[in-house]
């Protein structure tokens, strides 16, 4: 046929070309068969029920307590992992703590003190009596000053009703000896991790809470967040003067290190998967996660949580402080904890 010599049909495959051309019959067949029945939630990692599957599993493996063999001097972790041990976080500037109950406070539990300074003419009441007392008697120097100058101390916005401590720079726990010291006292732990927290009285005010249900710790990362300063020391009514506060270089590596002795991470938001009311492991040793009030958990450490747990409130309420949620988790925990 004319035009057919040397073309042939479109599509057609001319002899000599490579091999068979192999149709595509049975090749989607493995497909077609599907993958077998859908896994329960539990066998699920990601899933909420698969990460408490999981963090059970890690408790029994601790023998309940945390993991075996865990001692004081922290040896289950590299310190860069977990934390910075007696590292002050602000250098070698004081800190300057104000208000005649939180000098007080600091002073009748012997926190290291540099200087007492004493407004001239003050008002002398039981407060500032004891507190010259106390400076006096462990050799602290009482410097009289004029209001102006403790007004400059105290800082914009600050109130020392005519008394400030100078104080030396914070020193952080180290995380891991942290929780270690707490296993090793045969105590059920609870501590308190900050992602994001950067106000200061938030924190305060989770120190106070922490030293009132019970708590043994605060936990907050190097970077990105508040540290122990004198608007915390204000917040916390001197509480911070008993409950040691912890820093973490990377605090999502901390929260798996916790995990690894046995410790459940519950994360605080308010979309959670877990309702506070009843918690059904509140008697297991415990890091609650509390973020910040504008973006709360990062993703990382959300990943990181074995439950995500949320505080019913009324819809006319959008949401909690940090320093509320806080409290309010911990009043649910120790309650749950006294009626075991």
């Amino acid at each position: 046929m004319k035009g057919s010599s040397g073309k042939g049909r479109p599509g057609a495959v001319r002899k000599g070309s490579k091999g068979k051309q192999v149709g595509t019959g049975g090749h989607g067949r493995k497909s077609l068969e599907g993958k077998g029945p859908t896994p329960k939630a539990e066998d699920r990692a990601w899933h909420p029920a698969g990460k408490r599957k999981a963090a059970e599993e890690r408790y029994k493996a601790s023998g309940g307590k945390g993991r075996p063999g865990a001692s004081r001097g922290g040896s289950g972790a590299p310190r860069g992992a977990s934390g910075a041990a007696n590292r002050s976080r602000s250098g070698d500037e004081s800190e300057i703590v104000t208000g005649r109950n939180s000098v007080v406070e600091a002073l009748r539990t012997r926190i290291p003190a540099t200087t007492l300074y004493v407004a001239t003419r003050v008002e002398m009441d039981d407060r500032v009596r004891e507190a010259m007392k106390m400076a006096t008697n462990r050799g602290i120097p009482i410097l009289e000053v004029m209001r102006p100058e403790l007004d400059r101390l105290a800082g914009e916005g600050g109130v020392h009703q005519g008394l400030a401590l100078k104080v030396p720079p914070y020193e952080y726990a180290h995380p891991i000896e942290l929780l270690d010291e707490v296993l090793a006292d045969d105590a059920t732990p609870l501590f308190v991790a900050l992602d994001g927290v950067t106000d200061p009285r938030n924190l305060g005010a989770i120190i106070r809470s922490t030293a009132a249900f019970g708590g043994h710790g605060i936990i907050v990362p190097q970077r990105r967040s508040v540290g122990v300063n004198a608007g915390a020391w204000k917040t916390s009514a001197g509480a911070a003067a008993r409950v040691p506060v912890a820093m973490a270089s990377n605090l999502t590596q901390t929260l798996k290190a916790f995990k690894e002795r046995g410790v459940f991470v519950l994360g605080l938001d308010g979309g959670g998967d877990t309702m506070l009311p009843g918690l059904s492991f509140a008697d297991r040793p415990i890091v609650v996660v509390v973020g910040s009030e504008g973006k709360g958990l990062s993703r990382l450490v959300t990943e990181t949580c074995d439950a995500v747990v949320s505080i019913p409130i009324s819809s006319a309420t959008e949401s909690l402080n940090a320093g509320i949620a806080a409290s309010v988790t911990l009043y649910e925990i120790a309650k749950l904890r006294a009626a075991h």
